[in-house]
């Protein structure tokens, strides 16, 4: 089984999502939520339209659309693989989002997956990412990617491994706030 970079959120989240989820095979039904749903067709979308303007605002050389890119642990679909004029690459992702001065965890860490990904199957180096904000006029914003931001979803990929492979119920997270609109928190012993 190799994960997808919704794994490792989930894993950040609460390590407890990979067990209820891949483990015991609970499902938490992402598709009922809509800006899941929405989010979906917006990539879609994008990814048909011009984007010249922010490419050549990035400095970006060389583009790849829709990437599905794999490796032992990891896998993921990259709305943009862009070659910069450096030489290394950066991801590039569209969110369906508001932009509101601030970068969601999640972003950064799906970012992360994604120059793990890009370094792998490219073997460019890979030092920042972009997100572009659709709901708030396609707003570009730039991600630094350090050494050890693909080395934690390294770690936490292996980890996730563990969890599935040996049946480990793992601790819960200690920031007991994100179990109140958890989908598992009827189910799980805290």
């Amino acid at each position: 089984m190799t994960l997808t970079p919704s794994h490792i959120i989930e894993y950040l989240f609460c390590p407890r999502f990979t067990y209820f989820e891949y483990v015991l095979a609970i499902p938490q039904y992402e598709e009922r939520h809509y800006k899941v749903m929405k989010g979906r067709e917006v990539h879609t979308e994008k990814l048909e339209q011009n984007k010249e303007y922010l490419r050549r605002r990035i400095g970006a050389v060389e583009r790849y659309n829709d990437q599905y890119l794999t490796n032992d642990l990891l896998r993921g679909k990259i709305d943009e693989v862009l070659k910069l004029e450096d030489g290394s690459m950066a991801p590039l992702d569209y969110k369906f989002a508001l932009y509101e001065d601030k970068i969601y965890e999640t972003y950064k860490t799906q970012l992360f997956c994604y120059a793990w990904l890009i370094e792998e199957c490219f073997g460019c180096e890979v030092h920042k990412g972009y997100l572009v904000y659709t709901r708030s006029n396609n707003k570009l914003v730039e991600v630094a990617i350090s050494p050890s931001d693909k080395q934690l979803v390294r770690e936490c990929a292996r980890e996730i491994e563990n969890i599935i492979n040996r049946n480990f119920f793992p601790k819960a997270t200690k920031y007991k706030q994100r179990c109140v609109d958890c989908t598992y928190r009827n189910i799980c012993v805290k």
